[in-house]
C-alpha cells in the first residue's frame, strides 16, 4: 500500500513545487543605491553622498559603467553623470539641498542590451517639512453641512451571508448601505459567537476591484469597503477592469473644478457613512472602532479619523492625496500628482483641492495614530507624506521603512495589524 501511494504523492509533491517556482520573479542585476549616512538623513546645506554598488549572481561586478541623475524628488534632476565602479562600489554626489524636503539618486546600468535601474532617497530635515497647500477659513463649516446632508439620509443596509467565505469562527456578508449618493458596498466579516465587539474599518487603496474578507479568525468585527458604489464581490468578473480603463478612469480627476461635485466628495462621505453602518450592527460594543488602510486609503484613515469622532484609532500607511499644490511650488506633491501639468493648473481647481487634501484634515486628528512609509515612494512622495504627518497635534508614531518604495514589508504590515489590533483589545 505504501509503496503504491508513493509516486502520487511524490507527483502532487513536484505539481505543488513547479507551481511555487513559477511564481516567482527575481532580476539578474541588483542595483543597490543608498544615502551614505545610515540614518539617510541630511541637514540642509550639507553635500549629500549615495552608495551604489552592482551585484550579480550576489557578486559585485567589477568596472560596473553607471549613469545616474539625482535631484529633488518628482521633479527635473540636478545632477546627472556617469561612472566606472573599479570595484563594482563607489559613491554618487547628488550636492546640496538648502531647504527641507528629499533628494532621490537614479542609477541605471546596461548589460547584453538590458537597462536596470533602481533609486534611494536623502531626507533633508525632513521633520520641518512644512505644507504647501492652503487651510480655507470655513473648512470645517463647509463639511460640517455635507455631514448633514448625509445624515438626512437612510441607512437602508443588506447583509448578504457568503458561506463559501464565512468560516467556524465568522459570518462574511457582502453588504450595501445608502451614500449621499447611490450606495456604498463592502464585505463584512463577523463573529458567529454571540457578543459584543471592537470593529475595524478597512479603507481602499486606488483602483477598482473586489476586496476579501480579513480577521475571520479573530474577536473582532471589520468592514473593507470599496469607494465606487458598485459590488465588491464579483470576483471573476471583468467588470472592475472594463470600469478602470473606461468609466472609472481618473476617476481622481472628476469635477475637481467644482468642490460640490469632486469625485471624493462621496468617497469622504461613503467613509463616514461606513462608520454609520458598523454602529448599526447589534454585536459592535459601540466604542472600540478603528480605521486603516495604505495609499488612497492611507488617505481616508486620515480623513475619516478627522471627519468621525467616533474613530478611536488610525494606521495609515504612505497616504496620497497629501499637499497637492507641491508642484505649484517647485517640489512634489501628493498622488494623483493633480498640478504636475497645464489641463489642472487652474484656479478653480486649485481651489477645490484645499477642501480635499489629506494636510487640511490632518490638522484636526485628535485620536492616536501609526504612520509609516518609507524615503522610496515614487507615488507618493515622501515630502507630500511628512507635510501631512508634520501638522499632526495628537498622539502619533512614524514608523519608517527607509528604503521602502510604494510598498509594504511584511514585517510593516504586521505592525500595523499588531499595534491597531491591541489598541482595541484584540488578541
Amino acid at each position: 500500500m505504501i509503496t503504491k501511494k508513493l509516486p502520487v504523492l511524490l507527483l502532487l509533491c513536484l505539481l505543488a513545487t513547479a507551481g511555487f517556482s513559477q511564481s516567482q520573479t527575481g532580476s539578474l542585476i541588483r542595483i543597490m543605491v543608498s544615502p551614505a549616512k545610515s540614518d539617510m538623513i541630511y541637514p540642509a546645506g550639507e553635500e549629500i553622498l549615495f552608495d551604489v554598488a552592482i551585484y550579480k549572481f550576489g557578486k559585485l561586478i567589477p568596472q560596473a559603467a553607471i549613469s545616474y541623475t539625482a535631484g529633488p524628488e518628482m521633479v527635473e534632476p540636478t545632477h546627472s553623470g556617469t561612472l566606472t565602479l573599479k570595484d563594482g562600489t563607489g559613491k554618487i554626489k547628488a550636492g546640496k539641498m538648502n531647504a527641507p524636503g528629499f533628494v532621490r539618486c537614479k542609477v541605471t546600468y546596461t548589460e547584453n542590451g538590458i537597462t536596470y535601474e533602481n533609486t534611494g532617497t536623502a531626507g533633508v530635515d525632513p521633520e520641518q517639512i512644512q505644507p504647501t497647500t492652503k487651510l480655507p477659513e470655513d473648512f470645517r463649516e463647509f463639511w460640517d453641512a455635507k455631514k448633514r446632508e448625509l445624515a438626512a439620509i437612510p441607512l437602508e443596509p443588506t447583509l448578504t451571508l457568503m458561506p463559501e467565505k464565512s468560516t467556524h469562527h465568522s459570518d462574511v456578508y457582502h453588504v450595501s448601505f445608502k451614500n449621499v449618493s447611490g450606495r456604498i458596498y463592502g464585505i463584512l466579516t463577523k463573529p458567529k459567537k454571540p457578543g459584543k465587539y471592537p470593529a475595524l474599518l478597512v479603507v481602499p487603496g486606488a483602483g477598482v476591484r473586489p476586496y476579501q474578507e480579513l480577521h475571520a479568525d479573530k474577536d473582532i468585527i471589520t468592514l473593507q469597503i470599496g469607494i465606487h458604489g458598485i459590488p465588491v464581490n464579483l470576483y471573476q468578473s471583468s467588470l472592475y477592469q472594463d470600469l478602470a480603463q473606461g468609466a472609472l478612469a481618473n476617476y481622481n480627476t472628476f469635477n475637481l473644478e467644482d468642490r460640490e461635485r469632486y469625485y471624493y466628495k462621496r468617497v469622504y462621505l461613503g467613509c463616514i457613512r461606513a462608520v454609520d453602518f458598523i454602529f448599526s450592527l447589534e454585536a459592535f460594543d459601540g466604542t472600540h472602532i478603528g480605521v486603516m488602510g495604505g495609499s488612497q486609503g492611507g488617505a481616508l484613515s486620515i480623513v475619516t479619523a478627522s471627519l468621525d469622532n467616533r474613530i478611536k484609532y488610525l494606521v495609515s500607511y504612505y497616504p496620497a492625496l497629501s499637499d497637492l499644490t507641491g508642484y505649484l511650488h517647485g517640489r512634489a506633491g501628493g498622488w494623483p500628482h493633480l498640478f504636475k501639468n497645464e489641463y489642472t493648473n487652474q484656479p478653480a481647481k486649485i481651489e477645490t483641492s484645499y477642501y480635499y487634501d489629506v494636510v487640511n484634515f490632518a490638522r484636526f486628528v485628535n485620536i492616536p495614530g501609526l504612520y509609516s512609509f518609507g524615503f522610496n515612494d515614487n507615488v507618493c512622495p515622501p515630502t507630500s507624506m511628512y507635510a501631512a504627518y508634520n501638522v499632526v497635534q495628537a498622539e502619533k508614531t512614524l514608523s519608517l521603512f527607509k528604503d521602502a518604495a510604494h510598498w509594504r514589508y511584511p514585517e510593516q504590515s504586521q505592525e500595523g495589524d499588531q499595534w491597531m489590533l491591541k489598541k482595541l483589545g484584540v488578541k
